[in-house]
């Protein structure tokens, strides 16, 4: 058995594998497996093979711990644009740690400019640090957060602002962002964009520095925000799996349907407001035909009085199908939720018939759903397909839902905005009944593009 170098070093192995003889070069890291080797390629890919199964390996060097810099300071250039980092973590600002071969969230803002030059060309950078999380512990709170960190940033005379946030929850932040700036129909007083990235900066296949450089480039030189199209704040991403373009995604139109994917994000009944085109490594905006016809039509006053969200407010989520009982329901209803969002089937349909007099835990669902109607909690159905509209009126079911007093018909908001904007609701004292109908700031467009 040949012997096995410590985490860290780099080493070139010889391996009789399912596919035969093959070598590999990389830095091993802990074991995916009790017997096994792990090393990461220099693609960025781990590789794992048992310990058996290696014919040789040459230990080449070691590899130094990560290291943060100090913070360095960041240069101005008279006539830039200034725009302010605001860091909250994820894949966009890791490192691979390899001690333990994993995405550690540990870069400095300044960091960021630092590893990225190009920015200092596009703008003055100053950046604040608000946390170092991971997207799926971002909660109402930490959204309370951004928001007065984007105000600060405003007041304080930047053109605009970038978000630095891992990817699992990106899009329901930059909904949460787009209703708290433009809910009430105005707009924030420059741009903001919430940029993440799908590998780690210190990977050959890292998409970080073409999203980073797109973000700031919208944040320094895009149009006003008009409160449309889902505009007040974006979400900037790779295109496409190949580099070259980043996409200018609505705020509130547009969700992560790929777990690992550089273009991961896409649209859900909207489509990009613009896209940033990288030629000859010169960033360029170019704005969607369409967009920039509207922008230019649409007058909106803007705000410096962002609203905030009720950290206090529970809304309790449900799937429609065949595991969804009465007694899950009940139990729920029992903590005091504000509102219940059911992701229908389809065109937002639930299990609340039994036809054939075999399935008496649908009828305990539609009696369960009709107490809740009864206690004047709002029941909001949205659909498990993402994109399309809430359409209650094409199936008898649909019609018997809007009697019984289930909210949603006629929504083509995206699934987690249409969470986000009841949460909105609840937190500023409104009809959710009557703003699910409206369309506050692009979320809701009556003409959905393909």
């Amino acid at each position: 058995m040949v012997d096995i170098p410590e985490i860290g070093h780099r080493v070139l192995i010889e391996v009789d594998g399912h596919n035969g003889k093959t070598t590999h070069e990389g830095v091993i890291l802990h074991p995916a497996a009790k017997g096994h080797i792990t090393i990461k390629l220099a693609n960025g890919y781990n590789a794992s093979y048992a310990i058996d199964e290696i014919i040789d390996i040459q230990k080449l060097a070691k590899i130094p711990e990560v290291q943060f810099n100090e913070e360095p300071k960041l240069q101005t250039k008279e006539g830039l644009p200034h725009v302010r980092i605001i860091h909250t973590g994820g894949t966009i600002a890791s490192k691979v740690d390899y001690k333990t071969g994993a995405v550690v969230a540990k870069f400095e803002p300044e960091e960021l400019v630092s590893e990225i030059p190009e920015l200092a060309q596009i703008a003055n950078i100053d950046a604040v640090k608000l946390g170092n999380m991971f997207s799926d512990d971002i909660r109402p709170q930490h959204w309370n957060k951004l928001v007065d960190a984007t105000k600060q940033a405003f007041d304080s005379g930047c053109d605009g602002v970038v978000i630095t946030h891992g990817t699992d929850t990106l899009h329901i932040t930059s909904a949460a962002m787009c209703f708290a700036w433009s809910g009430e129909g105005s707009a924030p007083p420059g741009r903001i964009a919430l940029v993440g990235s799908q590998r780690s900066s210190d990977r050959g296949s890292s998409d970080a520095s073409e999203n980073l450089i797109s973000a700031v480039l919208w944040a320094a030189e895009g149009p006003q925000p008009g409160a449309i199209r889902g505009d007040a704040a974006v979400v900037v991403m790779h295109s496409s799996s190949h580099d070259g373009t980043c996409s200018i995604q609505p705020g509130t139109g547009v969700r992560k349907l790929h777990s690992t994917r550089r273009d991961a994000f896409r649209n859900v009944n909207s489509q990009p407001i613009g896209y940033v085109s990288f030629e000859g490594n010169q960033p360029k905006i170019v704005l969607d035909t369409s967009y920039e016809t509207e922008l230019s039509q649409t007058e909106c006053e803007v705000t410096n009085k962002p609203r905030t969200y009720s950290a206090s407010v529970r809304i309790a989520q449900f799937i429609a199908g065949p595991y969804l009982h009465e007694e899950e329901i009940e139990a729920i209803v029992t903590t005091g939720p504000q509102a219940i969002v059911i992701h229908g089937t389809g065109l937002g349909h639930l299990p609340i018939d039994d036809p054939g007099g075999d399935a008496p835990e649908n009828t305990k669902i539609w009696r369960a759903l009709t107490r809740c109607i009864n206690r004047n909690i709002p029941v909001i159905v949205t659909t498990q397909c993402i994109n399309g509209p809430i359409d209650m009126n094409v199936y008898s079911k649909g019609r018997k839902q809007q009697e019984m007093g289930l909210l949603g018909h006629g929504s083509v908001t995206s699934p987690d905005s249409t969470v986000v904007k009841i949460h909105y609701a609840l937190s500023n004292n409104k009809d959710v009944a009557k703003i699910l109908g409206m369309n506050l700031c692009g979320e809701n467009q009556n003409i959905l593009r393909e």
